[in-house]
């Protein structure tokens, strides 16, 4: 199976940016469509953005449309989000994964973001 790993993440104040990497490991990382997840505390994982198997689509979850950017390489097996003008409310653990994941596959360890001043 893929093993993935996130970080990227930190602190950072409301306006700022940051920009996300999850490195998969596997042959077969180019196979599959991937998205990036976050969970706030007490709120269920939601997706955030997503990319296919190539990088030629993408998709957005309408409170992260034109602030967020996926992308991939997949010569290097690893899928990144950059992250603008964050928000308080983009505080989460982030997470990728393969875009049909489910909770009772493997997940990484994810990576925190918190946006504070």
């Amino acid at each position: 199976q893929v093993q993935l790993v996130e970080s990227g993440g930190g602190l950072v104040q409301p306006g700022g940016s940051l920009r996300l990497s999850c490195a998969a490991s596997g042959r077969t990382f180019s196979s599959y469509a991937m998205r990036w997840f976050r969970q706030a505390p007490g709120k269920e994982r939601e997706v955030v953005a997503g990319i296919t198997r190539l990088g030629f689509g993408t998709e957005y979850a309408d409170s992260v449309k034109g602030r967020f950017t996926i992308s991939r390489d997949n010569a290097k097996n690893t899928v990144y989000l950059r992250m603008n003008t964050l928000k308080p409310e983009d505080t989460a653990v982030y997470y990728c994964n393969k875009a049909d994941a489910t909770p009772y596959d493997y997940w990484g360890q994810g990576t925190q973001v918190t946006v504070s001043s």
